[in-house]
């Protein structure tokens, strides 16, 4: 259980000064708002709603055609005005970087450039709480890190003081913070040097490629996912050279390749999932898409009715993405997800567009069934495990809410090399995995203060699924703070009752849930209310029922806008009356 004096890393200075198969199928999704009735047919969409909606210009860049500009979102605006992924692949970052702040607020295109172009290049303003400060999302493919890439962060963020921390993300990559945007070239060289990119890894991209933690070292996986993942991401960014056919996309979009019957992945919430399936004594996958979350809807991912050999990931996943990129809509930006196109042509009218993309026009029917047990109970990775190599076991560390300092990163780095082969992996759950430790080593790398103190493998029950997206500390469109807030609470509920399974419980600062709140068990979407004296104060809308596995479904709201300092008792009587936890007061009374 984490301390008080710990719960201090995810404060504000200020605040540290004032305290000193049973997939739904059918189902088009859990909607806030109503889902527009049966889509049309094929042979039913206009010939002209498919005509697409960009062109390819001058460098390889894709822009919106004339006759397509009306009604446009503020950040298509933005994107018809200068093409960001210039910052990039013509060294524009460099020329940005030299000019002061004030001179850049000074000018709406450099602004522009600041706020929402630096963000193809993974760069984040924290405008609102930690002005000139960037947050920097790094592209770390199936959430493989090695000791020198860990290392090489942590000296970036050393060097920003208190201002710099870095966070494991819900997918699979880090995310580090407090850079300054006259050191954002040396950055992006030294990212270079260690094999690291920040490129596309924010705004309308193709988020990280998310793959099984345990690729490549569990004894039950059904495929090593690195190879593919690490195949979308070369194809995403080119190579860390930049990839302009798909930087214009609607939205973001999300991608993971599923190598286990634990479905450590979410395959429901990604917009493409690729799952293992045998067709003809051939090894490949089956398809499924538009799994998505928003503040007004979300969906799970639906079956493609596709399957591609092992050997074709990237042409089809560069055919879903073209489709997506020439005939997604740029109006509403609470519906220009994929899942919207997908409702509005319907699904085989959108499988159509695909194939058409395919390079040979074709793509094959799904295969009957995929290699996923659906009666597998989902493990846990946190802890001692043995490996499929002989000799060797991973260690799955728990990291409170994904959180971490630079000197945290640095020990991780020495424990990798000490104990295992210089090797890390991050997880969406926000938790890091040390692989190929030798047996005889177990003990001593149990015994050392980073596990003893931080990073537990065996963390309480409540704790091991503890997530938290960034919250109001740093993101300016957070409503409440988070990461702090999930702790103390945790903590708090843990005082008053005890649970006999782990509960997964996950914070998210607003509506665009970043925290994921609809896969958890109990999931706490951060909103202002009134309190009882009638005074405005930061508040949870309480998500419960979602489940992640072979039967997995996104979560109901529970109960609206209870005050956070209210949450505690809710919180444990909801446990106890769905998740079978029992009175601390009853467990002393019984002994």
């Amino acid at each position: 259980m984490a301390s008080s004096a710990s719960l201090q890393r995810f404060l504000p200075p200020s605040a540290h000064a004032a305290s000193s198969s049973s997939r739904r199928r059918p189902g088009r999704a859990r909607a806030a708002v109503s889902v527009q009735s049966s889509p049309p047919a094929a042979g039913e969409v206009p010939a002209e709603r498919l005509e697409p909606r960009v062109e390819e210009r001058d460098g390889g860049y894709w822009v919106l055609k004339e006759k397509y500009r009306t009604g446009l979102n503020p950040q298509e605006k933005v994107k018809l005005e200068k093409e960001p992924m210039g910052l990039f692949m013509e060294d524009g970052i460099k020329d940005l970087a030299k000019i002061p702040m004030e001179e850049i607020d000074a000018a709406k295109l450099t602004k522009d450039d600041v706020d929402v172009r630096l963000k193809w290049l993974g760069l984040f303003h924290r405008r609102k709480h930690q002005y000139g400060r960037f947050m920097m999302r790094l592209k770390l493919p199936n959430g493989v890190t090695t000791s020198e890439q860990t290392r090489y962060l942590a000296s970036v963020i050393e060097a920003y003081g208190e201002d710099g921390c870095a966070d494991v993300t819900t997918r699979q990559n880090w995310q580090i913070r407090g850079v300054t945007l006259p050191d954002v070239p040396a950055i992006l060289e030294g990212l270079r040097a260690v094999g690291l990119t920040s490129l596309q890894s924010g705004m309308d991209n193709v988020r990280n490629p998310v793959g099984n933690p345990l690729a490549g070292i569990d004894p039950d996986e059904i495929v090593d996912t690195r190879p593919y993942t690490n195949l979308l991401s070369s194809y995403i960014t080119n190579n860390s050279q930049g990839n302009p056919t798909i930087t214009n996309l609607p939205r973001k979009w999300n991608v993971c390749v599923i190598g286990s019957h634990d479905l450590y992945e979410h395959p429901h919430i990604n917009d493409l999932a690729y799952m293992p399936a045998v067709k003809d004594g051939k090894f490949g996958f089956n398809l499924l898409v538009g799994g998505f979350i928003s503040p007004k809807r979300w969906g799970e991912a639906l079956p493609l009715e596709a399957w591609v050999p092992g050997d074709d990931i990237i042409p089809v996943c560069k055919a879903i993405l073209e489709a997506f990129r020439d005939l997604g809509n740029r109006g509403n930006r609470q519906k220009t997800r994929m899942m919207w196109l997908i409702d509005e042509l319907g699904m085989e009218a959108f499988r159509s567009e695909i194939e058409k993309r395919m390079p040979n026009g074709v793509l094959e029917r799904a295969a009957p069934d995929d290699l996923i047990d659906k009666k597998w109970e989902r493990r846990d990775y946190l802890g001692v495990h043995p490996q499929k190599q002989e000799g060797l076991s991973y260690v799955g560390l728990h990291v409170p809410v994904g959180r971490l300092q630079a000197a945290d990163m640095f020990e991780l780095a020495r424990l990798a090399d000490e104990y295992g082969t210089g090797e890390l992996r991050l997880t969406v759950e926000q938790n890091i995995v040390l692989p190929n430790v030798k047996n005889e080593r177990l003990d001593a790398l149990l015994a050392e203060p980073l596990l003893q103190q931080r990073f537990s493998p065996q963390p309480s029950l409540l704790l091991k699924g503890l997530v938290a997206c960034t919250g109001n500390q740093f993101c300016g469109q957070a409503i409440i703070e988070t990461k702090a807030r999930a702790l103390q609470v945790t903590q708090e509920v843990e005082k008053r009752v005890s649970v006999p399974r782990p509960v997964r419980m996950h914070w998210t600062g607003c509506p665009n849930s970043c925290g994921q709140v609809q896969v958890a068990d109990i999931g706490f979407m951060g909103c202002l209310t009134k309190d009882s004296d009638g005074k405005i104060c930061e508040a949870a809308d309480i998500f419960v029922g979602g489940r992640v596995g072979s039967d997995s479904h996104l979560a109901d709201v529970y109960k609206k806008a209870v005050p956070c300092k209210d949450l505690v008792p809710v919180v444990a009587d909801l446990l106890v009356e769905r998740f079978g936890a029992v009175p601390r007061e009853r467990e002393e009374d019984e002994e």
